[in-house]
This record gives C-alpha cells, structure tokens and sequence, in this order.
C-alpha cells in the first residue's frame, strides 16, 4: 500500500486521538475524512487492535465523514450540523462555489463534509462548533445572495448523480476493468496503472493482474469514480458481464 509523508502524520494522529479516547473515557472525534483516508483509518486502526470506532457524514451514503473513536458501546453524537443554503432557481451555482466561499474564511478542509447542490438550494455539512460563524459570515456565494437555514435532511438534493454502465472483459483482473472503463488498450493500461493513476477500495494500487469483486470502489484518474455493481454472467464467448455505477 502506497504512503505519502502526509499519511505517516495522518497516523501518528490518529495513534493520539486514540491515546486521549482512553485517557477521557469519551468518544474522540476526527473532522471530516476522504474516502480515501476513512480507508487508511480502518485499516490502521484494526492493525492496533482498536475496534470501537465508527464513521458517519451527516446523513446515510455520505461521502466525506467524522471518525468517531469510542470507549464504550455508547453510540455517539456526531458534532455535525447541515445548512442549507437557498437562492433563486436561476442562479445556477456549483460545488466549487460554496467550498471557494468556505474555504475564503479561512477554515480547514476537513471541517466541511458533502457538499449537495441543486437548483436554488444547496445543503453543506458543517462541523457544528462553527455553524454560527458560516452562518455570521456569509451572505453571498460569488454574486449570487443566499440565505441560510437549518437544513431539511427529509429532502436532500441528489447531488452529481450516478448512471449504471454494462461492460463485457475478458475476466475481473483490474486491468481488465480498467482498460474497459477507460477505452485504453491493455498495454497503455498497464502503464497507466503503474504509474499511481489508479485506487481500488481508495487504496492506490499498482498491482494490475489484482482480482476485482462486486462492491469494490475504482477511482481511475480522469475517468471518475466507479462501483462493481454486478458481475451478470458469461457470454456464449466465456466473456463476463459486469454492471459499474460511475459517479459523475
């Protein structure tokens, strides 16, 4: 498994927050996670026998989400609160607007989860210690004025979406899928992959001939986020079929 500097110090913090979550005998919580480290997290975490931890975003099927490391069997609170963000129809705003804006007041990256944007209404995912200052501090993403609720969670927007792809490979090495997904012959595959352009279960892999099975998550750079949804069956040529869902 590939590791960067960055996540060496990632670990070493999490070796702390799990060091005070026995001191306090309370729930230790991290700011919002990428997928990519919620995996590292897991994976660490179980390699130091800690077992009591959970992840949650704010809502089911969130994307970015808290760590919490727990001394009991307590289910915690996570300290998460969503606004919602309301404009006309007409403005049309995108992700990269609210995050700019957030990012302007200078906070971290990690204290804001999803971002759910659609027309005239946008939900953001906040640590809760400073709704109140998101709230105090902005009154306009780019141009466009907005005012800000606490947000309806029976009615989330549906985000980026997804569709469902129907592919044929030859079987569910990664290269395969990979080669499939992107439109690439086997060799530039290879070299793709072997050069870190490819994380399955947000892990960076370079192990081409890798199996894949359904439920396994592929983010191929330039080409998006993928699930193994199905494997369908074999074609009257021994091909197998496979069901992807790209996020877009």
């Amino acid at each position: 498994m590939y590791t960067s500097d960055k996540d060496e110090l990632f670990y070493s913090k999490l070796d702390d927050a799990v060091g005070l979550c026995y001191t306090r005998q309370k729930p230790y919580f991290l700011p919002f996670l990428s997928e990519r480290r919620q995996a590292l997290s897991e994976k660490y975490l179980r390699s130091v026998c800690f077992e009591n931890f959970c992840f949650f975003g704010g809502y089911e099927n969130s994307e970015r989400k808290m760590l919490a490391l727990c001394y009991d069997d307590v289910q915690p609170e996570f300290p998460i609160s969503a606004l919602e963000f309301r404009y006309r129809n007409c403005d049309k705003l995108n992700h990269r607007d609210f995050l700019g804006v957030l990012m302007s007041l200078g906070i971290e990256r990690e204290t804001v989860g999803d971002i759910l944007v659609e027309d005239g209404r946008t939900i953001v995912f906040v640590k809760s210690d400073l709704k109140d200052y998101f709230v105090s501090q902005i009154s306009k993403i780019g141009n466009v004025g907005v005012k800000i609720y606490d947000a309806d969670l029976s009615k989330l927007p549906k985000g980026r979406g997804t569709e469902e792809l129907s592919l044929v490979v030859s079987s569910l090495r990664l290269d395969n899928i990979v080669a499939a997904v992107a439109g690439m012959s086997r060799e530039k595959t290879k070299s793709f992959i072997l050069t870190g352009n490819v994380s399955l279960n947000y892990i960076q892999t370079m192990n081409i001939s890798q199996q894949t099975v359904a439920g396994d998550v592929l983010i191929i750079r330039g080409k998006g986020k993928y699930i193994l949804n199905a494997v369908m069956g074999e074609t009257k040529k021994g091909r197998i079929r496979i069901s992807l869902i790209h996020f877009r």
